[in-house]
């Protein structure tokens, strides 16, 4: 008697789909890859983002002091992704469908899901204050940091041509990516540049641990960065002045009931986060932020098979303390909700995640850094380089680790056969 065969064709794995390649999205992606599928069918596996390139945002600010190329921190999603299983969509998400479980994409395909995973991150706000949207930059992705660039090629430009005699440059938000980016700025324009921070509150850096706040206060100090604490912006618009060759603009600044207006030439918008529409027309359980709320398994509440993770998700850990919507804290979510996606296809009990304060680390120059964490504080040239070999040690792939790391330590040779050259 005939058997039945005991295969009927390839097994259909789960489909699992992850919206953001930032640290949230891209980390999930590669973690998955690695799991073991206990049936042999192999998941299909879709990462989602509306860029081709993955950023590495705590160095982002490296690409104005021209101390690193854009590879280093925005390699190709291709590149990181090959030979891991997972395909890369390049596209931006219109529309999810809780019920049947599918998201359309916008001028692509319908993707239909098992998992998925939301990890697009937020956007910082520019509707805030008026003119802000029409005239201030953001500093949160590669697009943002070449406006920039080429902002500041600009006016260097009229200052080699004597057409101004100094760059005015603003930053709203005196936390860490505006005492990044006035650091940054700063040394970069030296004598010729007049950088601002402009703060709403009445220090810098206010959820800082004071080693921190206390040297970046120094460096400012040193760089010659001017603090306007206990300012608020209230409008931005187009200035009438002529003096230069290139637009500039003029911002009115409230202190203390006074207000005043200055010109500026370059305004820097670093303050303002809020979730993305997509997220914020779901249906979802969500805080009074929008933010999804979630269990510390990092699933959404009442729907086990939706994990979201990083600045849209709100939530506590294992220990009940409220997750921070930082790079850190998304980098470590990764994991947990690599495995926890994993587990929840092959019958294994997930994980709850418990968040590891590591400590805090910003770049206060080409060649200092503060970092204060797990019982050390270090500043200057030492801070630098280990803050360096940390991000070395979390970029997202082996491969791209050893490239990135052969180029610094090659660096100094290249530059000096240049000089000879």
């Amino acid at each position: 008697m005939p058997q039945p065969s005991s295969s009927a064709g390839p097994k259909i794995g789960p489909k699992i789909c992850i919206l953001g390649g930032g640290f949230g999205g891209l980390y999930t992606a590669l973690r998955l890859s690695q799991l073991p599928w206990d049936d042999g069918a192999k998941p299909d596996i879709t990462l989602v983002d509306q860029n081709d390139r993955f950023v590495f945002l705590p160095m982002l600010y490296e690409l104005l002091s021209q101390e690193l190329e854009s590879w280093e921190i925005a390699p190709p999603f291709e590149e990181l992704l090959a030979n891991t299983g997972v395909r890369f969509i390049q596209g931006k998400a219109a529309s999810l469908d809780l019920e049947a479980q599918e998201v359309r994409l916008e001028d692509g395909p319908t993707l239909t899901y098992d998992r998925i995973v939301l990890a697009v991150g937020g956007e910082t706000r520019l509707d805030i204050v008026p003119g802000a949207e029409a005239h201030a930059i953001p500093f949160r992705t590669l697009d943002d940091a070449y406006r920039v660039e080429s902002r500041l090629r600009q006016l260097e430009q009229e200052l080699a041509n004597g057409q101004r005699d100094r760059v005015r440059v603003a930053i709203a938000g005196g936390g860490y990516s505006g005492v990044e980016l006035a650091c940054k700025l700063a040394e970069r324009l030296g004598s010729q540049g007049r950088v601002r921070i402009i703060e709403m509150t009445d220090q810098i850096l206010r959820n800082s641990p004071e080693f921190n706040r206390e040297s970046a206060r120094q460096a400012l100090e040193k760089q010659g960065v001017w603090l306007d604490l206990e300012t608020r912006i209230e409008a931005i618009r187009a200035s009438s002045e002529e003096e230069s060759a290139s637009s500039s603009l003029e911002m009115d600044l409230k202190y203390k009931e006074q207000l005043d207006s200055i010109p500026v030439d370059l305004l820097l918008w670093a303050v303002g986060n809020s979730v993305v529409p997509l997220v914020q027309d779901l249906a979802l359980p969500k805080n009074e932020r929008q933010q999804i709320r979630v269990e510390n398994t990092l699933q959404v509440e009442g729907h086990a098979q939706i994990f979201a993770l990083g600045d849209l998700a709100s939530g506590l850990d294992a220990d009940g303390n409220t997750v921070p919507p930082t790079a850190q804290a998304a980098f470590q979510q990764a994991d947990y909700a690599g495995w926890n996606v994993w587990a929840s296809l092959n019958q294994r009990p997930l994980l709850p995640f418990r968040y590891q304060n590591l400590g805090e680390m910003m770049s206060l120059g080409s060649d200092a850094a503060t970092l204060t964490g797990l019982g050390i504080t270090l500043n200057g040239p030492l801070a630098h380089v280990a803050r360096r070999m940390i991000y070395l040690y979390r970029m997202p792939t082996l491969d791209h680790q050893l490239r990135v790391g052969f180029n610094w330590l090659t660096k100094p040779l290249q530059d000096l056969l240049k000089d000879v050259a």
